[in-house]
């Protein structure tokens, strides 16, 4: 093999992985959005669970990714371990449709799609058709890659060393652990059966060396989910063992059948003299038949791992993402939901702060003290969490809707921690009202009473509104805010009348002053939040799968 078959190869892989996310990419801007509410509405039922996980993969083109999304959501709960363990199940199935593609072997109509999805993009004035054409010319641009890799690989064929390593890999165990190892590394499964399939396509493999890497391949896959359950939940962390059992399991079965059971030569039979589809017809008969092998026995697979990974009662509590992970965005349009849901939790320990601050205002107290300051820890620490998850989500390829909904639910993330700043302010307040025995008379007490009524009510709206912001709830935030604003300026009014005539003290009036100020700045922000929440139609309500 000379240097420009080695350069050939790499350039061929490039084009292959770039035209494998070129592909995906466009599926994922025409159909996420309806992906995402069909992942939302995720049921128990084990056949349809894997339908879905299985239609979502195959439109995604990565199974990985589709892992990753179910480990988030277990992680946070929206869904359930009984749930993910079909979704996986379902995933792997998904996947083989790559496979699939490539043995088609359609080289020769590999220009005419390129430059077909090239028009679409270039000349048709239109977003959609630019997503199709996205697939198009990524389908295009695939086969092209396969065919420089394929053609750069026929040498290998005749060097004998190639050859005795392959022969080799007719060794179970060192043929797993190469396909392991290798996809592994780069992190999909998809393009190492690709890669396998160029070979196969050079003449280089036939599919009794290839069958045990193809094995191994499968087990490979799985590092992408295990890398992404780190720093998460238990029960996250069980989902990606459900995902490394159904693979282990599968091979060891399929090992066996191999070994006892002419399978290989029953393959080769079905497309004598194509071995690329042969080793696409394995990878599609391993994962449908371990799917359904397994299938019966899902709850107790779930079991399995719960007694392999149990809980730890004593387990610490820190600071934790629930819905989002210090890894990029697997899927763009799983983003906007991810941000939206640890929105919604962050919205939640500011509105317990509003509470508890609004409470101390009218009965002086310290017992919530600590309450209002661990909340505050968690509202900066999601703020930050947020924001750096917000900003990776630009980096990824988005629709122009989901580039909207990223930023409006990025300015709600700084409305809600300037809120968790201002009930901060009120804590201390209430902290500065204690330790300088200030006093307020009865009639300041009723109208803080009646501020704290009227933001419990905005609060209110929110937390009614579970699928998205209602008109009714909308106009009553704006008639709050509005009646905030009044009641203030009213309220100004009154304190310095009270001043005037000496009923309270020059201190505690700056400091009514100041706490009227937060107070109007809540109000403010609950109406800002609310805007943005009517516009872009976002819940701020966190819901979990039944």
């Amino acid at each position: 093999m000379t240097i420009t078959n080695l350069f050939t190869m790499l350039g061929g892989l490039g084009l292959f992985l770039y035209g494998m996310h070129m592909m995906s990419n466009g599926l994922e801007n025409v159909a996420g959005n309806s992906l995402k509410k069909i992942l939302e509405k995720i049921t128990s039922n084990r056949i349809v669970g894997v339908l879905i996980g299985a239609g979502i993969t195959a439109v995604i083109q990565s199974s990985s990714a589709t892992t990753v999304m179910v480990v988030g959501f277990v992680n946070s709960g929206l869904m359930k371990l009984s749930q993910a363990v079909w979704i996986i199940m379902g995933a792997n199935v998904g996947t083989t449709i790559t496979g699939q593609l490539i043995a088609l072997n359609v080289k020769d109509f590999a220009p005419i799609l390129i430059f077909a999805g090239v028009f679409l993009i270039q000349f048709i004035r239109n977003k959609k058709v630019g997503y199709v054409g996205e697939i198009v010319a990524g389908l295009g641009i695939l086969f092209v890659g396969m065919q420089f890799m394929s053609d750069a690989m026929v040498p290998l064929r005749d060097y004998k060393p190639f050859v005795d390593l392959m022969t080799t890999f007719e060794n179970p165990f060192l043929g797993i652990a190469a396909g392991a190892v290798f996809t592994a590394v780069i992190q999909s499964s998809s393009a190492s059966i690709g890669i396998l399939q160029a070979l196969a396509m050079s003449g280089a493999i036939q599919l009794h060396s290839a069958i045990f890497v193809l094995f191994g391949q499968n087990i490979g896959t799985c590092i992408t989910s295990i890398i992404a359950s780190i720093g998460t939940n238990r029960n996250a962390k069980r989902t990606t063992m459900i995902h490394l059992l159904f693979n282990v399991i599968g091979t060891l079965v399929f090992v066996t059948v191999c070994l006892f059971i002419p399978f290989t030569d029953y393959i080769v039979a079905l497309t004598p003299g194509s071995v690329q589809n042969q080793i696409a017809n394995v990878h599609t008969v391993f994962n449908i038949a371990t799917t359904m092998l397994l299938l019966p026995f899902g709850n107790q697979l779930v079991q399995l791992v719960e007694k392999i990974l149990p809980l730890k009662e004593d387990e610490e509590q820190d600071l934790q993402t629930l819905y989002i992970s210090a890894t990029e965005p697997a899927a763009s349009f799983m983003a906007t939901t991810q941000l939206s849901k640890e929105i919604a939790r962050m919205f939640d320990f500011a509105k317990e702060n509003i509470v508890l601050t609004m409470k101390g205002l009218t009965k002086v107290t310290d017992k919530y003290n600590e309450k209002i300051g661990n909340n505050e820890k968690y509202i900066d620490y999601l703020n930050t969490e947020i924001t750096r998850f917000s900003a990776q989500v630009t980096l990824v390829d988005t629709n122009e809707n989901d580039s909207l909904l990223t930023n409006a639910l990025f300015k709600i993330t700084g409305n809600i921690e300037r809120i968790g700043d201002h009930a901060i302010n009120l804590a201390q307040y209430i902290d500065e009202t204690k330790a300088n025995g200030l006093k307020y008379s009865a009639q300041a007490e009723t109208e803080l009473t009646i501020l704290q009524q009227t933001l419990d009510s905005s609060i209110s709206c929110f937390e009614e509104s579970k699928t998205q912001l209602t008109p009714l709830n909308m106009d009553k935030i704006i008639e709050n805010e509005e009646l905030v604003d009044e009641l203030i300026a009213s309220y100004r009014e009154n304190q310095i009348k009270r001043l005037k005539k000496g009923e309270i003290s020059a201190e505690a009036c700056v400091v009514y002053s100041e706490i009227l100020t937060d107070i109007e700045r809540i109000a403010d922000h609950l109406y800002s939040i609310a805007k943005l929440c009517r516009q872009f139609n976002i819940t701020l309500y966190e819901t979990i799968s039944e």
